[in-house]
């Protein structure tokens, strides 16, 4: 039997960010990127509301997304563009709302060296 209890929070914190300047690279999945991995384990689909906030300037966002219900989606910051593109080589943080429950991870590819480097890390979950 499958629980249906709700699980994961509504609001989630990534205090880190970074996109390096375009590389030039031809195939994505090479390119350099954050992702935000969201989990919707629920039955209703999640609609989430992300805000970027930066060191030297206002806010940015939300910029909104849609995860299906019992799906999951690797989000790359660098596809979002609407209200704007999210700028590269430039620090941010963000703060990702949901209408549901979800679980967010956060990931980074930096292909900016010949030896690629990956990391992942659980985002900080609102009580």
């Amino acid at each position: 039997m499958t629980d249906r209890t709700p699980k994961g929070c509504r609001t989630w914190f990534i205090a880190e960010g970074y996109i390096p300047a375009d590389e030039g690279e031809e195939d994505s999945r090479f390119v350099s990127h954050e992702t935000a991995c969201v989990l919707n384990a629920g039955d209703g689909d999640a609609q989430l509301r992300i805000t970027l906030y930066f060191s030297d300037r206002e806010p940015a966002g939300p910029y909104r997304v849609q995860v299906p219900a019992r799906r999951t989606l690797h989000l790359r910051f660098n596809d979002l563009d609407d209200p704007e593109p999210v700028p590269r080589d430039t620090d941010y943080a963000s703060m990702i709302e949901s209408d549901v429950p979800v679980v967010v991870q956060h990931t980074r590819l930096d292909s900016r060296r010949e030896a690629l480097a990956l990391l992942s890390t659980m985002a900080y979950p609102a009580q």
